[in-house]
C-alpha cells in the first residue's frame, strides 16, 4: 500500500529536468502544489519556474555521470527538504546508428548516462528512503526495454539492463516500505528524438534496416503531457504498479514480443528438461 495515496502534498526528486518528460513532470507537479527537487546540467533553464513557484522548486546542477556529485546532490536534497517521497530517474538520451559504426566513446557515454547513472542514483537514495520509512523509486524505461529496433542497440542495451536491475532491486527494498516503478512509454512526441545523436550508416549498411529515416513526430501516437499525468496518477495510487506501460503502440508491440518469446520457450520445454541431471525433480513449491 502506497504511503503517498493519502498525502496532500508530495516531494519529488527529478533528474534530467531541462526538457522532455523531466520538464513536463516538474511543471505538472508544481501546478498541483507539490515540491520538486529538480536537477539538470544547466540550472538556469528552470529560472522561469523558479520565479513562478519560489521555494517549492529546489534546483541544483547535476551531471548524473559524476557519481560523487550525484551523491552530494542527493544528500543536499534530503537534508534541505527533510523528506523526498518520489525519486524519478529520468536523465538519458539515445544514439541512432549501427552498433558497428558507433565509436567507443559513444558506447561508453550512453551506458554511463542511461544505465550506470540510474543504478548509482538508486543506490544513493536508498539509505535515505529506508531511514524515512519508505518512498517510491520511479525509473524511466521504455517499451524498448522489452523489444528492439535496428540502429538503436545501445539504447536498448541500457533499457534492458535497467529493467533487470529493477526486477532484482524491487524484491530487495520492499521490506523497507520502498516501492519501485519502471515507466515504459512507447513513441512519444517529445524532444528526445531531435536531441538524439545520429551516426551515418557506413557503406556496408546502406540499404539495410539501419539505413532509414526516423519516424516523423506526427506519426508517433504518444502525448507527453498525458504520459506524465499518468505517471503522477500511478505514483500516487494506493498500489503503484512495478511496470507502467504507456501508449497504444507500447501495449501492442510489447504484448506481441512477449507472446512470441513465450511461444518460443514453450516449444523448447522438452529440450530444456533433457539437460537436467538424471533423476532430478523440482522441489515442491
Amino acid at each position: 500500500m502506497s504511503q503517498l495515496a493519502n498525502s496532500s502534498s508530495t516531494t519529488w526528486f527529478v533528474t534530467g529536468a531541462s526538457r522532455g518528460f523531466g520538464r513536463e513532470l516538474a511543471e505538472q507537479l508544481l501546478a498541483r502544489g507539490d515540491r520538486v527537487a529538480a536537477t539538470l546540467r544547466r540550472p538556469g533553464q528552470l529560472d522561469d519556474l523558479a520565479g513562478q513557484y519560489g521555494d517549492r522548486l529546489w534546483v541544483r546542477a547535476l551531471d548524473v555521470t559524476d557519481t560523487g556529485q550525484l551523491r552530494r546532490v542527493v544528500q543536499q536534497a534530503f537534508a534541505g527538504l527533510g523528506r523526498v517521497d518520489v525519486v524519478v530517474s529520468n536523465a538519458g538520451y539515445g544514439v541512432f546508428g549501427a552498433a558497428e559504426d558507433l565509436s567507443d566513446a559513444q558506447v561508453e557515454a550512453v551506458i554511463s548516462t542511461n544505465l550506470t547513472a540510474s543504478i548509482q542514483l538508486a543506490r544513493a537514495v536508498l539509505p535515505y528512503l529506508r531511514a524515512q520509512g519508505g518512498g517510491l523509486l520511479m525509473q524511466m524505461s521504455s517499451m524498448g526495454g522489452h523489444i528492439a529496433f535496428p540502429a538503436f542497440s545501445m539504447y536498448h542495451a541500457t533499457k534492458w539492463g535497467i529493467e533487470g536491475f529493477y526486477e532484482a532491486l524491487a524484491a530487495e527494498v520492499e521490506p523497507f516500505g520502498i516501492s519501485t516503478m519502471l515507466v515504459e512509454p512507447g513513441m512519444i512526441r517529445t524532444g528526445f528524438y531531435q536531441a538524439a545523436t545520429r551516426v551515418p550508416a557506413s557503406p556496408a549498411y546502406h540499404g539495410t534496416p539501419v539505413d532509414r529515416d526516423a519516424l516523423p513526430l506526427e506519426e508517433m501516437p504518444g502525448d507527453q503531457a498525458k504520459v506524465v499525468a499518468a505517471m503522477i496518477q500511478a505514483a500516487l495510487s494506493p498500489d503503484p504498479p512495478r511496470r507502467l506501460l504507456l501508449g497504444s503502440d507500447a501495449y501492442r508491440l510489447v504484448h506481441a514480443a512477449l507472446s512470441a518469446r513465450l511461444a518460443g520457450f514453450e516449444a523448447q520445454q522438452d529440450l530444456a528438461a533433457s539437460t537436467d541431471v538424471d533423476g532430478w525433480t523440482p522441489a515442491a513449491p
